[in-house]
């Protein structure tokens, strides 16, 4: 269990630096184009592609490290016949997309007239460049599967870094020479630079060599039985964006933006830990599930939930009580001015409401990967992401505008977390928080309750007319309350934190 977190802590750090670069990307098309039709035709351009990667990429990658890791699976024949689906299918796809260009873009632009001539034009020339990068990056997803597979976790997150790095620096480059169109060609250029560091990292690795298998066994049809459910059910963060696309298209100029935004601002801390537990857990859950290691599997499930918790929640009061401050601090510079912050800070401070529940679920969801069960959260996510999600905005879009999107997607994830929690510790046995009645979980409620009202004190009387003192302050009433009350209450967890922490730095 320490290797396992420590992997994680360092695949953490490299995936902090990755979303920063990620996040940079965001605030410079703030920069130099606020909350605009501009930025609505970057973000647009950019929904499809980058659904594909996520959805598509990560049901293949799951699917891939699960049936890879069986016993019965001719791993030398399954890396072609794998790579050889992955590459004609996200091929297919991607040319079915840019064959249907005008139909997509009228489903994302009906009812916005203003959305014609150049600024159409600008979203198709964006569109082109981007929708290629689909077929690249899936591939990129695929081979970090591979890497992971093999423990080279470490690759796979350092590529992403790589990738988001390069289209940060290229697309600020070009976008002086070319303007938005910039942003287009970048996407492509940089996925071919991420999977060619990919490509050269697994051929490092000297194991079975990448080629073309169209010979059907039963290994492929198990990877087709697997990603098909988990192309809807393993990418529900990225359902959630594309829906939040489309409803957002008929609101006001710059909701598209306001919500890319505000989702971006509250993925970030998600994502980074989020991210780096999946990379790191899934491959040792399939084995874990290989060698029928029950207890194995309960403890990585309870402790990386508590966890979780530890975390994401102190992180989800700052944020919500601090929205105005954050989007103020991260994007309020250049084109993106007040305006473009009292549409935004609304929107993220529903939104960090589902930051633990987001995360919790993708968690959740790898264990029922790795048993083969890819049906149950096809089922809650089609209920809640495409149920309780639209039924939402569509009932409150009028009254709230983009908030009730924001609404939408908590609402339905809160749900979709009741719903796998209860079912795995019914079907699996699989236990955490009321079920498990550890008293851990129950030791952590107290600084939760003290945390939340010393923040929300501190962001209503510690304000100050500099925005950065006002975060600074923030920042710090928060971290010394989270240590101090941690600390107090008995948090093991943080206790062996700060032991760990004092004997490598005595060792220093």
């Amino acid at each position: 269990m320490n290797k396992f977190f420590k992997i994680v802590g360092a695949v953490a750090v490299i995936n902090i630096v990755a979303r920063i670069f990620g996040f940079l990307r965001e605030m410079v098309i703030g920069f130099q184009y606020g909350s605009t039709n501009y930025s609505d035709s970057i973000f647009t351009a950019y929904t499809i592609p980058n659904f594909l990667y996520l959805a598509v990429g990560g049901a293949f990658t799951t699917a891939v490290i699960s049936i890879y890791n069986r016993e019965t699976t001719d791993k030398a024949l399954f890396v072609k016949q794998s790579f050889t689906i992955v590459l004609i299918t996200t091929t297919l796809l991607t040319a079915v997309m840019m064959f249907f260009t005008d139909s997509l873009l009228q489903l994302f632009y009906q009812g916005k007239k203003e959305m014609e001539g150049e600024l159409l034009t600008l979203t198709e020339q964006l569109f082109y460049w981007m929708m290629p990068s689909s077929v690249l990056l899936v591939l990129s997803s695929w081979y970090s599967g591979l890497l992971n597979v093999n423990d080279k976790f470490h690759l796979s997150s350092f590529a992403i870094l790589i990738y988001n790095a390069s289209f940060l620096v290229i697309a600020v480059v070009l976008s002086y020479f070319v303007g938005a169109v910039g942003y287009g060609i970048s996407a492509l250029v940089s996925a071919a630079i991420m999977v060619f560091f990919l490509i050269i990292g697994y051929r490092r690795l000297k194991t079975h060599p990448v080629g073309i298998s169209f010979k059907h066994t039963l290994s492929t049809q198990q990877l087709w039985l697997m990603v098909l459910p988990m192309i809807i059910g393993g990418a529900t963060i990225q359902l959630y964006a594309l829906l939040q696309r489309l409803f957002a298209t008929g609101l006001s100029d710059g909701a598209i933006s306001a919500v890319n935004y505000a989702s971006r601002l509250m993925q970030f801390p998600q994502a980074i830990l989020i991210t780096a537990v999946t990379t790191v857990i899934y491959p040792i859950l399939s084995r874990k599930e290989a060698e029928k290691d029950i207890s194995g599997i309960r403890t990585l499930y309870s402790k990386g939930l508590h966890y979780l918790l530890l975390l994401l929640l102190p992180v989800t009061v700052f944020s919500y009580f601090y929205s105005e401050n954050l989007v103020q601090v991260v994007f309020e510079y250049g084109n993106f001015d007040t305006n473009s912050t009292a549409l935004t800070a609304p929107i993220l401070a529903i939104f960090v409401l589902a930051m633990y529940f987001l995360a919790a679920n993708m968690y959740i969801t790898r264990f029922y990967y790795a048993k083969g069960d890819s049906i149950a959260p096809v089922v809650f996510s089609i209920v809640n992401v495409l149920g309780i999600n639209i039924l939402i905005m569509m009932l409150f879009v009028d009254k709230y505008g983009p908030s009730a999107i924001a609404w939408g997607t908590l609402v339905s994830a809160v749900v979709n977390y009741v719903m796998l929690v209860a079912y795995a510790y019914f079907k699996y046995g699989l236990k955490f928080g009321l079920f498990a009645k550890e008293s851990s979980y129950y030791r952590a409620w107290p600084p939760f309750v003290i945390i939340t009202v010393i923040v929300y004190l501190a962001s209503e009387f510690l304000v100050f007319d500099y925005k950065w003192l006002t975060f600074i302050v923030g920042v710090v009433v928060f971290f010394v309350t989270v240590f101090v009350t941690y600390w107090v209450f008995g948090i093991e967890e943080f206790k062996e934190f700060i032991r760990k922490s004092t004997r490598k730095f005595r060792k220093a």
